[in-house]
């Protein structure tokens, strides 16, 4: 698959670690081709994008697009609003790649045709479950810095 990682900002984006993240993912979710686009945003630009898709007027951590219909090869756009991945990390006590590689695996995972019920039981459905699992194990394989 095909992982492509923008950047609408001017923030020190640890682009690569991200970009093998994302493969790892796919990887182990056994997605060998597509394209996915996977694009950081400030508060601002992820906002605009949930007024317009989502009818939601607030900034957002993770928005995705399915672009691709069932049995084709992978096609989705993932956006991340890096400064509410900022504002969460602090606020979970975790590293910020920590929680800029959790939204891009939860993006993924939506393009992948994964969904979870709003409210608290979204940290129990099996979505969110696979989301950490993937994360742990991804972290753990990936260098640091």
């Amino acid at each position: 698959v095909a992982v492509q990682v923008n950047q609408l900002g001017d923030w020190s984006l640890p682009e690569t670690l991200l970009e093998k993240g994302v493969r790892e993912l796919l990887r182990l979710e056994g997605r060998g081709e597509g394209e996915l686009s996977l694009t950081f945003m400030d508060d601002r630009g992820i906002r605009a994008l949930n007024q317009e898709y989502l009818g939601r007027d607030y900034p957002t951590d993770v928005i995705a697009f399915v672009l691709s219909e069932p049995g084709d090869p992978l096609m989705g756009d993932v956006y991340v609003g890096y400064e509410q991945a900022q504002r969460q990390a602090e606020e979970m006590g975790v590293g910020l790649l920590e929680e800029l590689l959790r939204l891009a695996i939860h993006g993924t995972l939506h393009v992948l045709g994964h969904d979870h019920p709003e409210g608290p039981e979204r940290t129990e459905s099996p979505m969110f479950l696979r989301q950490e699992e993937l994360l742990t194990g991804i972290l753990s394989r990936l260098p640091s810095g």
